[in-house]
C-alpha cells in the first residue's frame, strides 16, 4: 500500500464536505427513484447534472481530465466507470450509480446500486441477496471506520462479508481512497486486506476516505472497454458497487453522503 501524505481536514473543511455530502446524497435519492423501465442511462446523466447545479454544486466528475459526464453508470456486467449511452432500462437490470459533488474547494463522492423495479416485477433472489450483502458490507465497514483503527479493518470487514459469508468476489483493481480538495487522495482504502491490519494506515480525527464495495457475482477479473473508460466482469457476471464519503471525528465517524 502506497504511503503517500494523508490530508487531514479541519472541522470547518469537514463541515463544507459534510455540505456537498449532504447535496450529494439528496441527488443520489432522487436518481435512483428515477431508474426505471424505459428511462436511459443518458437521461439518469442529465437529471444528475441539473439537481447538482440547482442545489449549488459542481458536478465533480466533470473535473476529471477527458471525462464529460456527471456520473459513472454501471448496468449489469459493467463494474466502474460506465459512461451514460442511450441503453434503456430493463426490469431486474441491476444499475450501480457513481456521482461526485464539488463544493466550495471539496469533493465528495458516493455509489449506490439498484435493481430496476417495474410493476408486479419480482426480482431475482440472487440479485437482491447480491446487492443486500454489498451494502451490508458497507455498513459494516463504516462502523469500524473509527479514530485507533486502522484502513485495514475497514478492508477486512469489506472482504469477510462479501467473500466468507457472501462466496462473492472483490475487485482487487479497484478500490476505495482518500477524498477533498482532489477526488482521490491518499489514503487507498481497498476492499481486502494485504498483510497485518498493524501496517496499515491509522485512522486520525480530521481523515475523510470514501469506502467503496466493488464486487462481482463471479469472478475478481476485469477488462477495459474499447472507450477507455468503462470497466467489466472479465466473465460478464454482474456487479455491484456501493461507497459512501465518511470523515473520522472525535465524535465518530461522521457520514458526509
Amino acid at each position: 500500500m502506497k504511503r503517500e501524505k494523508i490530508a487531514i481536514k479541519t472541522p470547518e473543511q469537514v463541515a463544507i464536505m459534510h455540505h456537498g455530502g449532504k447535496i450529494l446524497a439528496n441527488v443520489m435519492g432522487q436518481l435512483i427513484a428515477a431508474v426505471k423501465p424505459g428511462v436511459t442511462e443518458l437521461a439518469i446523466d442529465q437529471l444528475a447534472e441539473k439537481l447538482i447545479r440547482a442545489q449549488g454544486g459542481e458536478p465533480g466528475f466533470k473535473r476529471v481530465e477527458g471525462y464529460t459526464y456527471t456520473i459513472c453508470i454501471s448496468t449489469n456486467d459493467v463494474v466502474v466507470h460506465g459512461i451514460p449511452g442511450n441503453y434503456a432500462f430493463k426490469p431486474g437490470d441491476i444499475v450501480g450509480i457513481d456521482c461526485g459533488v464539488y463544493y466550495k474547494g471539496f469533493h465528495t463522492d458516493m455509489s449506490e446500486s439498484t435493481i430496476v423495479p417495474d410493476e408486479g416485477f419480482i426480482p431475482a433472489e440472487s440479485s437482491v441477496k447480491f446487492l443486500n450483502l454489498g451494502k451490508q458490507a458497507l455498513d459494516e465497514a463504516i462502523k469500524v471506520a473509527t479514530i485507533g483503527n486502522h484502513i485495514g479493518d475497514i478492508s477486512k470487514t469489506i472482504q469477510d462479508i462479501v467473500q466468507k459469508k457472501g462466496g462473492y468476489s472483490i475487485v482487487r483493481s479497484l478500490i476505495g481512497h482518500g477524498v477533498g480538495r482532489e477526488l482521490h487522495e491518499a489514503p487507498e482504502v481497498p476492499g481486502y486486506l494485504v498483510g497485518k491490519i498493524e501496517n496499515t494506515p491509522l485512522l486520525r480525527e480530521g481523515m475523510t476516505i470514501a469506502v467503496e464495495v466493488i464486487y462481482n457475482m463471479g469472478g475478481a477479473e476485469v477488462v477495459l472497454d474499447h472507450d477507455g473508460w468503462t470497466i467489466r466482469s472479465e466473465d460478464a457476471s454482474l456487479a455491484g458497487l456501493f461507497e459512501r464519503t465518511i470523515a473520522i471525528t472525535k465524535q465518530g465517524t461522521m457520514l458526509l453522503t
